[in-house]
């Protein structure tokens, strides 16, 4: 999105997408999601992972559930 609003892209949408976090080098945008079923169950949060093409997703395996991504500073 350009500095003044538009230009949006949605680069993943499903029922709750939260907390989004960027990359140290602003390439990978890590996020917190949820699925709706269909019976109207909500699933646990997980972590995503996602390019900025929209194309590379994947789920961050964590131990329990997960939420509010944040990234580490550049190490030396």
């Amino acid at each position: 999105m350009y500095t003044d609003g538009k230009g949006e892209r949605v680069v993943y949408k499903t029922y709750l997408v939260e907390g989004p976090s960027w990359s140290p080098n602003g390439r990978v945008l890590a996020f917190y999601s949820q699925d709706k079923l269909s019976d109207g169950l909500i699933t646990k949060p997980k972590i995503k992972l996602i390019d900025l093409t929209g194309i590379n997703l994947r789920q961050l395996l964590t131990p329990a559930d997960a939420s509010d991504p944040s990234w580490s500073g550049l190490l030396p």
